[in-house]
């Protein structure tokens, strides 16, 4: 009796041991989280890719591991910085921009809206409304709003750094897994049957096909969106097109569509006197935004037979859940937990199975 009670203290001191050290080690890096989780999703969402181009480099995975790396600076790291440099540079004219919504006047509506189908009539009859509030009023009205906008605004400019320094972290962890990438999912793939087994490996492939598959579904398109979106704004001579087709980027992600900020561009253009201009970003808008209807079907089959029931509400209440980074743990963590269901299920009795189903 007393071997097993000093037999399950001497289990129990190890185990709280083992969480201890767990635990001061995630705290230690806590800071790098955030960077270590965007480069372990990317280099799992283009692992095929890069294999692909190191057969093209002569199987150098030195050279591979570089160009990959290349290309992840080029498509988020170069972007991310031409958008903080615009937001810096213009922060003043952009604060000036705020505070002047509090002295805006509505025009009369335009004769056009009336035209619009369906809904021209109603739309012109509101915007009347608005037209007819009293200069004092619209501005009393309009003034709160603007306040919280510039404190969104001066909180957010101060993160840019701290967003800077996270992209460049991630920038280099990639380029440290690239060339070791079979040493990772080696050593994975062992914690994972350690802990469950066989049915803990099938748990790590099944999480990455659908990181690939929310890689390839959401994100590529974001990124073709996000590329007509600034095909539009800069033939039309918006300002500030690397700003706005940042914005566009997030909101594609986030399952938006770049039809907010391509609006407000169609209403900038229309505001200043370019009716052709408004006209024709209008329809171009319509082409980026039905895109994804087509797009990204198209690119999760692709990547994987993974449900859209599954990645859809994955993409969004992962982002609603954990932020950005939600988009990849959401369907991650329901296609595993689908699919560890359904093994569990299909595991039960046969007299079991039939009575269920009768």
């Amino acid at each position: 009796m007393a071997n097993t009670t000093t037999g399950i203290v001497r289990t129990t001191i190890a185990v709280l041991l083992i969480g201890a050290m767990i635990g001061v080690s995630l705290w230690i890096l806590r800071p790098f989280l955030p960077a270590l989780i965007w480069a372990t999703m990317t280099v799992i969402a283009t692992w095929p890719l890069m294999l692909s181009v190191e057969k093209k480099l002569w199987h150098r995975r030195g050279l591979a591991a570089a160009a990959m790396t290349g290309v992840f600076l080029l498509v988020f790291v170069l972007p991310v910085s031409l958008a903080i440099g615009t937001i810096v540079q213009n922060a003043d004219e952009i604060v000036s921009w705020l505070k002047s919504l509090g002295n805006l006047a509505t025009p009369e509506a335009p004769g056009w809206l009336k035209g619009l189908p369906y809904v021209g009539t109603r739309l012109a009859a509101r915007w009347q409304e608005i037209a007819a509030i009293a200069p004092e009023e619209l501005r009393s009205r309009l003034l709160p709003h603007v306040g919280t906008l510039l404190r969104w605004f001066a909180g957010q400019v101060g993160n840019l750094g701290s967003l800077l320094l996270q992209f460049l972290l991630t920038l280099a962890i990639v380029a440290i897994l690239y060339p070791r990438g079979e040493a990772a999912a080696a050593g994975v793939h062992g914690f994972a049957r350690r802990i469950a087994g066989q049915r803990g490996e099938e748990s790590i492939l099944l999480a990455a096909q659908a990181i690939r598959a929310v890689a390839m579904g959401v994100i590529v398109t974001a990124i073709v969106q996000s590329a007509l979106a600034w095909i539009g704004l800069v033939v039309a001579g918006v300002p500030h097109a690397a700003f706005l087709t940042a914005v566009t980027f997030v909101l594609a992600v986030a399952q938006v569509g770049p039809g907010p900020v391509l609006l407000a561009c169609v209403f900038w253009l229309w505001w200043n006197g370019e009716p052709g201009w408004a006209a024709a970003l209008f329809l171009w808008g319509l082409i980026a935004g039905v895109s994804d209807n087509f797009l990204r079907p198209m690119l999760i089959r692709k990547s994987g037979n993974l449900s859209l029931l599954l990645i859809f509400p994955g993409v969004i209440g992962g982002l609603i859940a954990f932020g950005f980074i939600g988009i990849f743990i959401g369907p991650v963590v329901l296609a595993v937990a689908y699919t560890l269901l359904a093994a569990w299920v299909a595991e039960a009795d046969p007299e079991t199975s039939v009575n269920a189903q009768l």
